[in-house]
């Protein structure tokens, strides 16, 4: 009976299925609002990390102490999106990373959601706000994404952050919004390009989120958020979370078909 017993043990042993190997994602911008709630639920829905910053340390210390509390990996590196040339060394970093935390040379989700506003009517835009908005929403996700495609896993995914300013106008809005038109086209070449390798890439357009974004009036102010709420369809203006599942859900297994698309995350603004 005994030999008996240890032969069942051996067998189910041999056919219990081993742990998944997590999906590892690098978040741009992780230390507030949409890219710290991103990381947040994108960790909760099992995801291992890779998150950067360009400034305000301490904000992802605790961003790493919450996805490490929720049972997951994250490794953190400070990055300024506009320094394009430091972009080969920081390919070099995480490629380190990737072997010293995971045993692997690729990670497979790249969200580039880094960003900041200049709002200008096109007849005040300046050059330097112009300049700006373009490095920051556009050369550096541009740029950053194809220094990091050698890393990125076949089958992966690239989502990028654009607006729901692309579908719907505010009078201040240009700058800001023009590069994240570009962001879009940029997604549909991408994905084309990406296609053969099984990556989907897609550009999550959020509407107005009360985040600290634009020196936070949206978050602060009770009269911009209630009028903004007038005219969306669930009633009331996003919150950092609403965006942050959203993302979870679109590097999720189940939506690999889906790319080349902008999905927009408004609760149906200005329907």
């Amino acid at each position: 009976m005994t030999d008996n017993h240890t032969t069942h043990d051996a067998a189910t042993a041999s056919t219990t299925p081993s742990a998944p190997t997590p999906k590892i994602t690098l978040v741009t911008g992780a230390n507030r609002g949409l890219g710290k709630e991103a990381a947040l639920n994108l960790a909760a829905a099992g995801q291992d990390l890779l998150l950067t910053y360009r400034s305000h340390a301490e904000e992802i210390e605790a961003v790493l102490g919450e996805v490490r509390g929720l049972g997951r990996t994250a490794v953190a590196f400070r990055l300024d999106t506009t320094e394009f040339g430091a972009f080969p060394a920081f390919a070099a970093e995480v490629r380190a990373a990737l072997g010293e935390h995971w045993g692997r040379d690729t990670f497979d989700h790249l969200l580039n959601n880094a960003g900041s506003a200049a709002m200008a009517p096109v007849a005040e835009t300046t050059e330097a706000q112009l300049d700006s908005m373009y490095e920051v929403h556009f050369k550096g996700p541009y740029l950053l994404t194809q220094a990091l495609l050698p890393l990125l896993a076949d089958n992966g995914r690239v989502l990028n952050v654009s607006t729901g300013l692309t579908r719907f106008t505010q009078s201040d809005a240009a700058p800001y919004a023009s590069m994240k038109g570009a962001v879009e086209v940029f997604t549909r070449y991408l994905a084309k390009e990406l296609g053969p390798r099984g990556i989907a890439v897609n550009a999550i357009a959020p509407g107005a989120t009360a985040t600290d974004f634009g020196g936070g009036d949206l978050r602060d102010n009770e009269a911009v958020r209630q009028g903004l709420a007038s005219v969306t369809a669930m009633g009331h203006v996003g919150y950092p979370g609403d965006i942050g599942a959203a993302v979870a859900s679109l590097l999720a297994d189940g939506t690999r078909w889906i790319t080349g698309q902008r999905i927009e995350a408004s609760g149906g603004m200005l329907l």
